[in-house]
């Protein structure tokens, strides 16, 4: 069992009050505003390879977009589902909208914004449940990059089929792979951060170092597709991930370049 350190989520007290400490020590952190390029952490790490020269280990996702940008940041609250989501959503059409008569995953509904992460790893691993398919007994400390792509889910035929973007055993180059990531939503916007999701803060952060990548435009997607892809999956995923608070202190976030 990880033990996390008591500094990193403890308060001090100081002329009776109670300050919020932010943690210390830890390299830069994600879920970050891609459109700010600011940032002042100190530790530096290389960027992971490309991902065709990696392997896929996981494939998950976030209900709202955990990150923000232009066309995703319309606020959706503070809680475990908060988050941004896409300009777009607010502009769908009543068939777009209609509630999907074949199964979806839990939670979800057309409207809504997901945050899709296509996980790779430098180890020689097979892709599989959580992020603990991206490394092995042979190999504890990889190189990790994340692949990012926020969607809009509609109830449209015409819109992005989920099982495209998935995996189901596709190989490239000896390098697991999925059969696609969404190439027409911008330059995706590399930076070097850490792990997400609900169980780290600003006072609670993640240790491990990841190379993201994250397109700055909302795309589309059919959620029926999606609801067929959670009835079974490698991944067992069947829901959306909760996501982590944006990080803004700039001593938590590596410059963009």
């Amino acid at each position: 069992m990880r033990t996390k350190l008591l500094l990193s989520m403890a308060a001090l007290t100081f002329s009776g009050q109670l300050i919020a400490q932010s943690c210390e020590g830890y390299g830069p952190q994600t879920p970050r505003d891609i459109d700010n390029l600011l940032g002042e952490n100190k530790r530096v790490f290389s960027k992971a390879p490309n991902a065709e020269n990696m392997n896929l280990c996981n494939i998950h996702f976030h209900k709202n977009a955990e990150h923000k940008a232009k066309d995703f940041s319309l606020y959706a609250g503070d809680g475990k589902y908060g988050g941004y989501q896409c300009g777009i959503s607010q502009q769908l059409s009543k068939a777009e909208l209609k509630p999907p008569k074949a199964k979806i995953c839990k939670g979800l509904k057309p409207g809504d914004t997901i945050e899709v992460h296509w996980v790779h790893s430098s180890c020689d691993v097979t892709p599989g449940k959580g992020l603990g398919s991206c490394l092995s007994d042979k190999c504890a400390n990889p190189d990790l990059r994340v692949e990012t792509q926020v969607f809009t889910l509609v109830n449209d035929s015409d819109a992005l089929d989920f099982n495209d973007l998935s995996y189901d055993g596709n190989q490239v180059n000896g390098y697991h792979q999925a059969k696609a990531i969404p190439n027409t939503t911008g330059k995706p916007v590399e930076f070097l951060g850490s792990t997400t999701g609900p169980s780290y803060t600003g006072q609670s952060c993640s240790p491990l170092q990841v190379t993201w990548s994250v397109r700055p435009q909302c795309a589309k997607l059919d959620i029926n597709t999606i609801g067929k892809w959670c009835e079974a999956n490698v991944f067992e995923e069947d829901h959306a991930h909760g996501v982590r608070q944006l990080v803004t202190d700039p001593k938590l976030l590596a410059p963009i370049k």
